[in-house]
């Protein structure tokens, strides 16, 4: 090993150790050692300003190549439609919801406050003008040009620390300081250079880690730990896709701890309890660590986006009531039968609808239905998506019942004039769930009566909770067959107009089962039930808070299945097959392509194989 890759590695903990009795040797035996090593060091400390030299110079050619021209094109470029947009939403304290994780967004929020903006712009379109708009955008792409310019830096730096030759270090910061691909992701409002730099830091981070082994619980030791564990979660805070970072560093931390139960170790074996402190600490320096910090982040995130905004719909109803100026909050009524309303689907927002056309004797595919007028879901809203709730049980009208939650209803649809139902007949797209059908008075009121029953099931409702417009998310359940109402995302055939499939799905705790009203038509203008009182803000704890997020994050991420026209497999990325128009204008012919050098790619990709 070089003398370059022993830097640092005795200090003081060398020299502490070096006085210290050991009753067996062991510790006289290391103390030699790390004296050996304090003395290499500080004959090469003299040596190494060629080292020092050349990462200057490719630290200033770092930041040369990243801000040179950092202001043009002064339009919106590709995904800063994004990301832009989320920075401004944390400006404005303004709700929004994104797959991806707080941490990387904060820091162009933190660049847009610190130059006094104030987020009016929302980065609409590619192309729009930031000069017209009045958009400090050279002050955001500064900050993933800082990132980019020292990942460079940082590259050199684990090239040094991990003992290899000057060349060795100039070449492998080259190919990252030339690479086209880098220098493009880092001169835009994107999180690709924090996810880069904080994935550089956290190997450097672990490496000057590794090289104080021979002083373990040392102060040194303690500070590289814990900052490899800081960077690890700064990585998973920026993108999921961090979480192969973490794999990287596990496999050499899993190898050390197996090389540490060694019984002939040059150092002397350790004992079980000595071992256990090893792996406490590991544990709570690379799990903990990283773990608390990321939760950290979202705390952040939920103190500044305090205002209502276009995140709340994916949001349940008790987290909405979090935020001030909450529609859902100003417009919930309590819902009464006789009530005619207009229910909404919560994922594909599309309404229960109803028309008097029929479904077709036969499928496509041969099956058989029921040939009943139709119910399907419809984008717009209609007269023919009103139903009347009527109560299972004879009830005077007049009496202003409230429906409560796990109630027993029926709905007529008053435009036909019939009652919802569902059956044990297969529905158009899905032979194992249900067909939704609407029949009329004279059945919905004598054979067919069981078959009109749905119960109203809040979610997270508690028992006689009141049913109310846009505030209560719920499940309609048939309580004869137990499947809930349920649409999708394919459009029916011409037969039913384009419009969506309604049916009975059997998996009741499915998310895309919930719907919510949105209306009560039949509420006269003026009426004391739209007199609301000023609500307060609710308070719910922070963990809930997290996990309800977490989980509509990872729900939603899944769902991005659709194929995008710029996407490409991984197999093509080592050779550069394919890349992506970033930006083009038509007028002046120019275009930013994201694409990597081909030398450098191709040379990593031939050394690697």
């Amino acid at each position: 090993m070089s003398s370059a890759s022993l830097r640092q590695r005795g200090g003081q903990s060398g020299k502490k150790r070096a006085g210290a009795p050991g009753a067996d040797g062991v510790a006289d035996r290391e103390a030699d050692v790390l004296n050996k090593i304090h003395q290499e060091v500080k004959g090469a400390a003299s040596s190494e300003w060629d080292y020092k030299l050349a990462l200057g110079i490719i630290t200033v050619l770092a930041f040369l190549t990243r801000f040179y021209g950092i202001s043009h094109p002064d339009q919106v470029v590709f995904d800063e439609v994004h990301f832009g947009k989320f920075a401004s939403y944390y400006l404005q304290r303004t709700y929004f919801f994104d797959v991806h994780p707080p941490f990387g967004k904060l820091l162009f929020a933190f660049a847009g406050w610190l130059v006094g903006y104030n987020g009016e712009f929302l980065f609409e379109n590619i192309g729009d003008s930031y000069i017209t708009n009045r958009v400090p955008y050279v002050a955001y792409r500064s900050m993933p040009a800082l990132m980019g310019s020292l990942t460079v830096t940082t590259v050199f730096l684990i090239m040094w620390e991990s003992g290899y030759s000057l060349p060795a270090c100039v070449l492998a910061a080259g190919l990252v300081l030339f690479d086209n691909a880098q220098i493009g992701q880092t001169r835009l409002i994107l999180l690709d250079a924090t996810l880069v730099l904080f994935m550089a830091l956290s190997v450097l981070a672990y490496i000057r880690f590794y090289k104080l082994r021979h002083a373990p619980f040392s102060r040194k030791w303690w500070k590289w730990l814990l900052l490899t564990g800081v960077c690890l979660s700064c990585v998973i805070s920026t993108k999921y896709v961090g979480a192969f970072t973490f794999f990287s560093i596990g496999v050499p931390v899993a190898i050390d701890l197996w090389a540490l139960l060694d019984v002939d170790r040059k150092q002397g074996a350790l004992s079980l309890p000595e071992f256990g402190k090893h792996l406490g600490a590991r544990v709570i320096g690379l799990i903990v660590v990283p773990f608390m910090f990321y939760l950290f982040w979202f705390q952040v995130h939920f103190a500044i986006l305090s205002r209502s905004g276009p995140g709340d719909d994916f949001m349940s109803p008790e987290f909405q009531e979090t935020l001030s100026d909450n529609i859902m909050t100003q417009q919930a009524v309590t819902i009464d039968y006789f009530d005619t309303i207009s229910m909404r689907h919560k994922d594909t927002k599309v309404y229960l609808h109803s028309h008097p056309d029929k479904y077709p004797l036969r499928y496509d595919d041969g099956r058989i239905s029921s040939q009943g007028q139709q119910v399907t879901g419809y984008p717009h809203n209609d007269t023919n998506n009103h139903w009347q709730i009527i109560p299972s049980t004879a009830m005077d009208q007049e009496s202003g019942h409230h429906v409560k939650n796990g109630d027993v209803v029926r709905l007529r649809h008053l435009v036909t004039d019939t009652y919802l139902l569902t059956h044990d007949v297969a529905s158009p797209y899905y032979p194992t769930n249900q067909e939704f059908t609407s029949v009329p008075t004279d059945d919905a009121n004598g054979d067919r009566f069981n078959d009109t029953l749905f119960e109203i099931r809040i979610e997270n409702g508690k028992s006689g909770q009141d049913f109310k417009s846009m505030a209560s998310h719920f499940k309609l359940v048939h309580h004869p067959t137990k499947v809930a109402m349920w649409t999708h995302t394919s459009p029916l055939p011409d037969w039913a107009y384009k419009q969506a499939e309604i049916n009975g799905n059997k998996n009741l705790q499915q998310s895309s089962n919930v719907w919510y009203v949105e209306d009560i038509p039949s509420i006269p203008d003026g009426s004391d039930r739209l007199i609301k009182d000023e609500k307060k803000i609710k308070h719910v704890p922070f963990l809930k808070k997290y996990f309800e997020l977490q989980r509509a994050m990872f729900f939603h991420n899944n769902a991005l299945t659709s194929s995008h026209p710029y996407s490409s497999f991984p197999i093509q990325w080592p050779f550069l097959l394919r890349g992506v128009s970033f930006w083009t204008d038509n007028d002046t012919r120019q275009q930013i392509y994201f694409l990597g050098n081909p030398v450098g790619w191709w040379l990593a990709s031939s050394l690697l194989a």
